[in-house]
């Protein structure tokens, strides 16, 4: 499995600048790339290929206009033509229902947030044993290792965000770590007030990143705004509010990747829904949905279930998990979502809406699960026909029956005085 790692970079200012020089040119050639490719298109000639565009980027080289490429690594030029032909790729399989559906390829702009170069073992990057990444054209830049990598690294990718930040992103090829196994099983179900809940009980509160730091961001982005544009002063409020957006955007990774290395260790299997997050995006709780970032943290839980050798299992939206009783299995019908505890109207078991749905996600997936810890306990079962001629004449509601016209039956709890009785 190819994984992933990333490290933050602390280049100086030369090579701040040659970082810069190498953005550069990759954006050049991609946009130079995607202008031939579209005029060809509008011309009516075939659709030009990689070949075709390599060898122009080198002759580009040997012009007055773009000699100023082969001031950094040829590499990274062609790493930018491979990128373009990937954008090509998505965008006509999202037309032939391959993939979702996604616009065509669209030119890059230096004012653009985020900036990418690609070096391959081509390249002949490395790491020094000074533990710095020597880059072809750019020097020996010093990072910041959080960990091992676990194998050779093939490619490396050097990012730049829009708060200003350097990145080393490395694609390893990592083997399988299967955990011991366990007989735990679990099921989630995701929410706002809390952020998940399992089915023994456990609830997660959602920590709430977006909200918390609200007051910070809009202050930043109120400041961002009253500035001039075009000025450095502008420019300085913008990597300020970025900077904010990218701590509350860090704080909440964090977050995802630790509860989801915990689920993942403490049990076998887990079972999830597969939740409609863009439909639920485009309603009131819009704000709240995305401060959650459920459809991430889902991803976590899937990539480091295989993994570890854990089974992961996604059941249909549409399975109704928060209707069904757990623990005798029948539909109850749909309740408005201040309704946080129901009773059963079968079994009279009390329940608690979240922890049921949970044990319910457990059950579709067919993992059997316990309610141990959950809140829900025995109720009052309702009174055969049989039964109702035991009681004093004249009396209208006994405990588990109320009496209403048409013979139909609906359990209540009884009150204090009832229970004496």
């Amino acid at each position: 499995m190819q994984l992933r790692y990333s490290f933050r970079l602390y280049p100086n200012g030369p090579q701040r600048s040659a970082l810069a020089r190498a953005f550069g040119c990759a954006r050049v050639v991609y946009n130079d790339a995607l202008r031939a490719r579209e005029d060809a298109r509008a011309a009516g000639l075939p659709f030009l290929q990689s070949a075709v565009l390599s060898k122009a980027v080198t002759a580009a080289k040997n012009t007055p206009e773009r000699a100023w490429l082969a001031e950094v690594s040829s590499v990274v030029l062609q790493q930018s033509l491979r990128d373009l032909d990937t954008a090509y790729k998505n965008f006509f399989d999202g037309l032939k229902g391959k993939r979702p559906r996604m616009g065509a390829p669209r030119f890059k702009s230096r004012k653009d947030n985020r900036h990418t170069v690609r070096f391959t073992a081509n390249a002949r990057w490395k790491i020094t044993l000074g533990g710095d990444l020597s880059l072809p054209k750019i020097g020996d830049v010093r990072v910041k290792w959080s960990r091992a990598l676990p194998s050779v690294p093939s490619t490396v990718t050097v990012v730049k965000d829009a708060a200003g930040r350097y990145f080393a992103s490395f694609v390893v090829e990592t083997e399988f770590e299967t955990l011991p196994a366990t007989d735990s099983v679990v099921g989630i179900d995701l929410g706002l007030t809390h952020f998940a809940i399992l089915s023994d009980g456990t609830k997660i509160d959602s920590p709430r990143f977006l909200r918390r730091a609200e007051k910070k961001l809009k202050k930043a982005q109120r400041d961002l705004s009253r500035k001039a544009k075009g000025s450095a002063n502008r420019a300085k409020a913008r990597v300020k509010a970025a900077r904010a957006h990218a701590r509350t955007a860090d704080a909440r990774r964090e977050f995802h990747h630790q509860l989801s290395t915990k689920i993942i260790r403490e049990n076998q299997s887990v079972a999830v829904e597969d939740l409609a997050v863009q439909g639920l995006a485009r309603t009131r709780m819009a704000k709240s949905v995305h401060d959650a970032g459920w459809a991430v943290f889902l991803a976590m839980l899937e990539y480091k279930a295989a993994l570890h050798g854990r089974s992961f299992h996604r059941i249909g939206r549409f399975e109704p998990t928060s209707q069904v009783c757990s623990q005798c299995g029948v539909k109850d019908g749909p309740k408005p979502l201040h309704v946080r505890v129901w009773d059963c109207g079968s079994c009279g078991a009390v329940l608690d809406r979240d922890i049921n749905a949970a044990v319910n996600v457990a059950n579709a997936a067919g993992l059997a699960v316990s309610a141990c810890g959950a809140r829900v306990r025995p109720g009052l079962v309702p009174a055969q026909r049989e039964e109702t001629g035991t009681h004093r004449d004249g009396q209208t509601t006994v405990v588990g029956i109320s009496a209403r016209q048409g013979g139909e039956r609906k359990s209540v709890r009884p009150t204090r005085a009832a229970a004496k009785g």
